[in-house]
C-alpha cells in the first residue's frame, strides 16, 4: 500500500478505535500540575483575547451598521478553528512529517493524550494541553484578518477563505517554525509565541485580501469615523490582560521564564503606547484615545516574538520603537491607497515584521539559554537567520493568500453587493441590529 495511504488508514483507524483520553497514565508521574494549570490557564486568557477582546477592539472601530458583522466574524472563528484544529489542524500543524507540513498521525487527536506529555513540545504538560494552548493562538489569527476587510466582505466569503487559510497557510506554517522537525525551527529562528506565524502571518493576508478585495465606497471620501471607541478601549484592556496568556503561557511552565515573558510583554505594551501617544501629539497636535489603544497592540504585537528572549530594558526600545513605526505606517495608509479598514497591515504586518528583527538584534541566552544572542550580544548571525524567517513568511502568506482568496470568489464570492454594503452587513448579511432606538 503506498506510504501516504497507510498512514491515513492507520490514522482512521485510531481515530475510530482510540479515544486519547484514555491513553495509559504510564507516564503521568511526569507531568506537572502547577504548569498544567498554568497552560491552561493561559489558554483561557488567549481564548479572552479573540471574545470578546478583539471583537470588542474592533466592533467599536467599525461604523454602527457593521458591529455585529464583525463580532460575528471573531465569535465564529472561535467555533470554526477549535473544531478543524481537533479534527486535523494540529496533526498538519505539529505531527512528525517533514520540512514543511505535518502528517495526518494525530488526525482526530488519536495518540494526543490527556495525561502524557510529548517530550518534543513539552515534558511537564499532557500533550492535550500544549494541543489547546495551540489551539487558542489559532484561533486568534484568522480573526485578526477580518479587521482588513471589514464592512464588506460576504459571510460565505469569510467562512470559506478562512478555512482555506487555516488549512493551507496557518498550520504549514506553525509547522516550519515551531514544529518539531520544521525548516525554519531547524536553522534556529526564534519567534516565542507568534511574531512570524500570527502577526506576520495574518498582516501580509490582510494586505493580500484588501488588495483583492478593493476599497469600501465611499473611501477616502466619505467620513468612517469609529462609532462607539468605548468598546474599543474595554476591547483593548482585554487584549492587554489576554497578551500575558500569549506571551507568557508560552514557556509552557510555571517558571522563571513565563516571569521574564510577563514582564516583557507588559514593559513592552506600555513603552509602545507612549511611542505611539507621544507620535501622534507631535504629528497631530492631540493624543487620542484610539491612538493609546493603537499604540498598546502594537507593542503587544512586537514584543511577541522577542518576549521570552529578551530582558526589561530590550523590551522598553523594542516598544517604543514599535509605537512609532506602527503609527507612522497607519498615517501613510491613505497615501498608498489600500482601504485597510481597521489597520490590521500596518500594526500586525509592520509590527510583527518589526517584532521578529528586534528579536535577531536583543535575544539573550542570559534570559533563555534555551535561544540564542542577537546581534548586540554578539551574534550578527541571529539577524540574518530572523530576517529569512521574515521574508519566508511574508512571501508565503501573501502569495498563498492571493490565491486562496481567488479561489474563494470563485466558489462563493467574496464581496458583498453594493446595496448590501450601503445598507450594512448586520442587516444584510444576519438580519439584525446592534442597536435598539425604541423605547
Amino acid at each position: 500500500m503506498p506510504r501516504p495511504l497507510l498512514c491515513v488508514g492507520t490514522a482512521a483507524a485510531a481515530l475510530l478505535l482510540a479515544d486519547p483520553a484514555f491513553a495509559s497514565d504510564a507516564a503521568a508521574a511526569t507531568v506537572s500540575a502547577g504548569d498544567t494549570a498554568w497552560v491552561l490557564t493561559s489558554s483561557a486568557l488567549v481564548l479572552m483575547m479573540t471574545a470578546p477582546g478583539l471583537a470588542l477592539f474592533y466592533g467599536g472601530m467599525v461604523r454602527r451598521k457593521n458591529v455585529l458583522a464583525i463580532l460575528m466574524q471573531s465569535f465564529m472563528l472561535a467555533a470554526l478553528v477549535s473544531v478543524q484544529w481537533v479534527l486535523f489542524g494540529y496533526s498538519l500543524a505539529f505531527s512528525p512529517g517533514n520540512a514543511f507540513i505535518g502528517s495526518l498521525h494525530w488526525i482526530g487527536l488519536a495518540g494526543v493524550s490527556a495525561t502524557q506529555p510529548y517530550p518534543d513540545y513539552s515534558a511537564t504538560v499532557p500533550h492535550q494541553a500544549y494541543m489547546i494552548f495551540q489551539c487558542m493562538f489559532a484561533v486568534i489569527t484568522p480573526a485578526l484578518i477580518t479587521g482588513a476587510f471589514a464592512e464588506r466582505i460576504s459571510f460565505r466569503g469569510f467562512f470559506v477563505f478562512s478555512l482555506l487559510w487555516m488549512t493551507l497557510i496557518y498550520d504549514p506554517l506553525a509547522h516550519w517554525v515551531w514544529g518539531a522537525d520544521g525548516w525554519l525551527h531547524k536553522m534556529g529562528a526564534l519567534d516565542f509565541a507568534g511574531g512570524t506565524v500570527v502577526h506576520i502571518s495574518s498582516g501580509i493576508s490582510a494586505l493580500a485580501a484588501v488588495l483583492m478585495i478593493g476599497r469600501r465606497q465611499g473611501y477616502l471620501r466619505e467620513p468612517m469615523p469609529p462609532h462607539n471607541l468605548t468598546l474599543t478601549v474595554a476591547g483593548a484592556g482585554l487584549l492587554w490582560a489576554g497578551w500575558f496568556g500569549f506571551n507568557a503561557g508560552s514557556a509552557l511552565a510555571a517558571n522563571g521564564l513565563a516571569v521574564s515573558a510577563f514582564v516583557a510583554t507588559n514593559t513592552g505594551a506600555a513603552a509602545a503606547a507612549l511611542g505611539w501617544v507621544f507620535a501622534e501629539w507631535i504629528v497631530l497636535g492631540k493624543p487620542t484615545t484610539l491612538g493609546a489603544a493603537s499604540g498598546v497592540v502594537a507593542g503587544l504585537v512586537a514584543i511577541t516574538p522577542a518576549s521570552g528572549f529578551v530582558g526589561p530594558i530590550s523590551s522598553v526600545i523594542i516598544g517604543l520603537v514599535a509605537g512609532v513605526v506602527c503609527f507612522l505606517a497607519v498615517r501613510i495608509k491613505p497615501r498608498l491607497g489600500y482601504d485597510d479598514a481597521l489597520d490590521v497591515v500596518g500594526v500586525h504586518g509592520v509590527g510583527g515584521t518589526w517584532g521578529a528583527l528586534a528579536t535577531g538584534l536583543f535575544a539573550s541566552v542570559a534570559v533563555n539559554s534555551s535561544g540564542a544572542n542577537g546581534l548586540f550580544f554578539g551574534n550578527p548571525q541571529q539577524l540574518g537567520i530572523q530576517a529569512l524567517a521574515v521574508l519566508s513568511s511574508i512571501s508565503f502568506a501573501f502569495v498563498g493568500s492571493l490565491i486562496l482568496l481567488k479561489i474563494t470568489d470563485v466558489l462563493v464570492g467574496l464581496r458583498v453587493s453594493e446595496q448590501d454594503e450601503r445598507s450594512g452587513l448586520d442587516l444584510s448579511e444576519h438580519e439584525e441590529s446592534a442597536y435598539s432606538l425604541e423605547a
